[in-house]
């Protein structure tokens, strides 16, 4: 037998699973082992025989995770995993909260977005130094994604390289260290589990002057494409787990001129 590549998935929320994003890590040789976390199961201490992490998304609030009362009692332990994730080099993506969270942990800020919710398929415009990222540096300069957050990452870390960026929202897309990733915007879902959100967020879309059925079709619209930049993406991910790709270089100030930023 082969050897067996273990991705350890922390899901924060019951209605934010891996779906799509599970299903391109496994077909690409990871073996995942997800902990609902959100269900009371508990965190492991360290990150030992485990090739990668994944953290994903939820309602919670990654600026209070630091406070006397975090936003979930798991979120201290989730913290200190990806401390260790980072300083051991253990390769990380942290999706939506998840981004949120690694921000935090690394003493970055997030607080509640200025401009607003951001919801639906958008595009990000990827920064000139993203060209020289294992990850990023095959995408498109604007891959299309799909949204959907109240809180942003207003300071990244110390340290951390911006990958992506738009307009409203600066910090779509950061690296920290050699192999741990930050996304704001969410490559996992499928239409069905938009569609879940949006039957819920009557307030939210009514504030946006859209509603459910259009915020579906135009995410559903973009499926395809989301699936030609991003999983790939996830193959990349789970190849550089697997020790099939090269790290990141550590990056001085990008030359040349960085990309323009896009509205909404």
């Amino acid at each position: 037998m082969g050897q067996t590549y273990r991705c350890l998935v922390i899901e924060n929320d019951p209605t934010d699973d891996p779906r799509r994003l599970g299903e391109w890590l496994a077909a690409a040789g990871l073996s995942l082992e997800v902990i609902r976390a959100h269900a009371g199961r508990p965190l492991p201490a360290d990150l030992r025989g485990y090739a990668a992490l994944v953290v994903l998304g939820g309602e919670q609030h990654a600026f209070s995770a630091s406070d006397a009362e975090p936003a979930a009692p798991w979120f201290g332990e989730l913290e200190s995993l990806l401390r260790k994730a980072v300083r051991g080099g253990v390769p990380t993506l942290g999706v939506c909260l998840g981004a949120q969270l690694l921000a935090v942990a690394h003493a970055g800020t997030v607080e509640p977005a200025a401009a607003g919710p951001e919801i639906g398929a958008h595009l990000v415009a990827k920064r000139d130094v993203a060209e020289r990222d294992p990850l990023f540096g095959p995408l498109p300069m604007l891959p299309d994604v799909i949204q959907w957050h109240h809180d942003e990452v207003t300071e990244l870390p110390v340290g951390a390289v911006l990958l992506a960026a738009s307009t409203n929202y600066q910090n779509q897309a950061f690296r920290i260290g050699e192999c741990a990733w930050g996304l704001q915007f969410h490559i996992e879902c499928d239409t069905a589990m938009i569609a879940d959100w949006a039957s819920t967020s009557g307030p939210d879309l009514d504030a946006l002057g859209t509603t459910a059925e259009a915020v579906v079709a135009g995410v559903d619209a973009v499926m395809d494409d989301v699936f030609e930049v991003w999983q790939p993406f996830a193959t990349r991910f789970a190849a550089l787990a697997r020790g099939d790709l090269s790290r990141a270089e550590p990056l001085g100030p990008a030359p040349g001129r960085e990309l323009p930023l896009l509205g909404h």
